[in-house]
């Protein structure tokens, strides 16, 4: 039962011994009520007859670091979060340690074992599901943890914090109805991400009030960076009756529409309105500057750096699930439709071009 390497008893063996999952154990542990007797019994008594040794028991001298994990580090969306967290981690005298884990299990591990031998006293997950093997990991190490944006809905008895994605995507697709547009595409993010999936909900929602149809040739699946936003331009605008307007699901995706749409000889947004979704530094930069949902990205890093050192310090979270509110930021990427006007030169008495 005896780890082979360390010969300690581990949390896992005593899960696969007693019958039951790592969390169960986990709750045992920490003296968790949502555990049957019998089954209690049971995991206490091979705790007890293997000498169980949990590595967290190890007096909590405060190391004055907090863990900051990624999946990935190549957007300026992460340094908003990494801002948002050094500036409340700083303040609070406390250093933070960032790990990027590009999805591999492998480094998960890695991160989880130097996370034991630093003794941070927190952690902040990005885009995680924290599924039930890390949490009873971390708890097993006596390390509060928080997720932001977190992939699904989250079934854990752990602080989430996120923005009014839904209500930010109903806003931008809002913004082109208003703007007279019928054929309105989307540039979806990664479909694990709770936030990807509340975005379309918005859009569907946007659309819904307007009175239009949900059209699926007008759905594209990115991943959130340039290259997928600039493909689904490539194959929107390959359309028979082509979109007017994109609603991209960041802005790295929508400014990769621009490519796209530059790439046929177009332009933004004479001939198609772009919307973004974070409002990173170079919406304001790209030309034209990039309309697009603000999300409030250093001050959603900022409030998870606060809520973890205040469990560190033993505090109760009131509420499970924060959502910062986003709101819509208009600039020259969006244009009434000229379609919904009988052409250009019926709404900018120009002459049509050719």
């Amino acid at each position: 039962m005896a780890d082979e390497q360390t010969g300690a008893v581990t949390i896992a063996a005593i899960a696969a011994a007693a019958g039951v999952s790592v969390p169960t154990v986990s709750r045992v542990l920490n003296g968790r009520s949502d555990v049957a007797p019998r089954t209690r019994e049971r995991v206490e008594q091979l705790l007890r007859d293997h000498g169980y040794q949990r590595r967290g028991g190890r007096a909590r001298t405060r190391a004055r670091l907090v863990d900051l994990v990624f999946n990935d580090l190549d957007s300026p969306w992460a340094l908003e979060i990494i801002r948002g967290v050094e500036d409340v981690a700083h303040a609070a005298g406390v250093g933070t340690v960032v790990t990027a884990i590009h999805r591999r299990a492998s480094a998960t591990r890695v991160w989880l074992d130097n996370l034991g031998a630093r003794a941070s006293d927190g952690a902040i997950l990005v885009t995680s599901a924290l599924d039930p093997e890390l949490d009873a990991e971390l708890r097993e190490l006596q390390v509060p943890a928080v997720v932001v944006d977190a992939a699904g809905v989250p079934g854990l008895d752990v602080p989430t914090i996120g923005a009014t994605n839904w209500a930010g995507g109903l806003s931008a697709t809002e913004h082109l109805t208003g703007l007279g547009h019928r054929r309105i595409a989307f540039v979806a993010g990664t479909p694990d991400l709770w936030a990807s999936r509340a975005r379309l909900a918005g859009y569907r929602a946007g659309l819904e009030a307007a009175g239009l149809p949900f059209d699926a040739d007008l759905v594209v699946d990115g991943d959130f960076g340039y290259a997928s936003g600039a493909r689904a331009a490539d194959r929107l605008l390959a359309l028979a009756d082509r979109p007017t307007a994109v609603f991209a699901a960041n802005d790295q995706m929508a400014l990769g529409v621009y490519e796209g749409i530059r790439r046929r000889g177009m332009r933004v947004p004479e001939d198609v309105s772009v919307v973004g979704f974070d409002d990173l530094p170079e919406a304001r930069w790209s030309s034209p500057p990039l309309t697009t949902v603000h999300q409030p990205l250093a001050e959603m890093g900022a409030l998870a750096a606060r809520t973890v050192l205040r469990m560190v310090d033993g505090e109760a979270i009131e509420s499970p699930r924060l959502e910062l509110a986003t709101r819509l930021v208009v600039r020259d990427s969006t244009s009434p439709s000229t379609a919904a006007h009988g052409g250009p030169d019926d709404l900018r008495g120009a002459p049509p071009r050719r």
